[in-house]
């Protein structure tokens, strides 16, 4: 689909932009590649080799005894018996002594003098997952060959849980900033263009909603609730959505008496159409303004929540909770060290995004 010359022209604006821009491009393909994290940071091997026939364990569940294992449980690819029965091909000594096991079958293609068809595996290029635990040596760990970023002080490989804390951080306030944006733009623009008591009655209720203790809101749910991912959307979306509605109301206060809305209004346009065609577009400009401050609100507010304790689940993969444990471990720099870089990436590229977009959509602002 062709684009219009108005969208060309917000299009080349914002190309001539090079720090939003080339933001643009850095910021996506690090989401891209967040989005794919299983593929990336994983305890389940990409491919095995087993016996001729090929698994895929990122994907699909298969229980010990798919690898000539005891147990229908998952199997445990990361231990070494299991290992050894992937590349051995099931040889029952792998219990006993897997690592001569896998040695033997590799360098000569048998196991105990008897022939066997050695399997192998792909590893992600982290072979741990955000909740895997590697008892090995002490907790927190300084970054080395195994850990690129060190390890939490539970032995979770803290590489692992940046990519999945990335990829919750920027959902989350995506989420966040689209849902509360559309709330907040309708509101606003349903105060400005109307006015009079409608215009007041809304600033009331404004005003006693976001005097509502929303901390509180939400330590209360989740004591009674449980935390999770979708009641912490649904809560900050919430107590959010009004951050835009100021800006919106005063630029349709500002442009209900335009002679373009006049005209339309003579010509028996309806109020919706004038609302969201003619005068939202000239509202954009102030909207995306605040645009940024809303997204890096979204994820400034889960990674706090997470720190005080009150954000997502334990479990979970998370930035603030990363933050907290740097506080805890003042001998474990890299903690803090991967805690801030991580957060001053983020913020900067999406502050610089949005100020290119700001910048594109301002029809007085022509890039050459």
């Amino acid at each position: 689909m062709a684009l219009s010359p108005l969208a060309r022209r917000r299009w080349r604006n914002f190309r001539a932009n090079r720090r939003a821009f080339y933001s643009l491009i850095l910021f996506s393909v690090l989401f891209i590649a967040s989005l794919g994290a299983e593929l990336i940071a994983n305890d389940h091997p990409l491919v095995v080799k087993y016996r001729g026939e090929y698994f895929f364990p990122v994907a699909k569940f298969y229980p010990e005894t798919a690898f000539g294992g005891d147990f229908r449980t998952e199997a445990v690819y990361r231990d070494p018996g299991v290992q050894c029965l992937i590349v051995s091909g099931g040889a029952e000594a792998c219990w006993d002594d897997p690592e001569g096991v896998m040695a033997e079958a590799q360098s000569q293609g048998t196991v105990a003098g008897a022939p066997v068809e050695t399997g192998w595996m792909i590893w992600p290029p982290i072979p741990y997952h955000y909740r895997t635990i590697n008892n090995v040596g002490t907790a927190p760990s300084a970054p080395d060959r195994d850990h690129w970023l060190g390890t939490d002080d539970t032995a979770r490989d803290v590489a692992a849980r940046v990519i999945y804390g990335f990829r919750i951080s920027v959902a989350f306030a995506l989420i966040v900033a689209f849902a509360s944006s559309v709330l907040g733009i309708a509101a606003g623009a349903v105060q400005g263009y109307f006015g009079g008591k409608v215009d007041l009655i809304f600033q009331r209720l404004l005003e006693i909603w976001q005097s509502t203790p929303s901390l509180y809101v939400i330590i209360i749910l989740f004591a009674i609730l449980g935390r999770s991912f979708w009641l912490l959307v649904f809560v900050t979306i919430l107590f959010g959505w009004p951050a835009l509605t100021g800006v919106v109301r005063a630029e349709f206060l500002r442009a209900r008496n335009f002679e373009y809305v006049r005209a339309a209004r003579a010509l028996g346009v309806s109020d919706r159409v004038i609302m969201f065609r003619h005068i939202l577009p000239n509202a954009m400009v102030a909207t995306l303004t605040m645009l940024p401050f809303v997204i890096t609100g979204a994820i400034s507010g889960l990674a706090t929540l997470d720190y005080l304790g009150y954000g997502l689940p334990s479990s979970a993969p998370s930035l603030g909770e990363l933050a907290l444990q740097a506080k805890n471990h003042l001998q474990a720099p890299w903690l803090a060290f991967t805690a801030f870089v991580t957060f001053a990436t983020m913020l900067s590229l999406l502050v610089f995004i949005f100020e290119g977009l700001r910048d594109a959509f301002d029809p007085r602002k022509v890039f050459k």
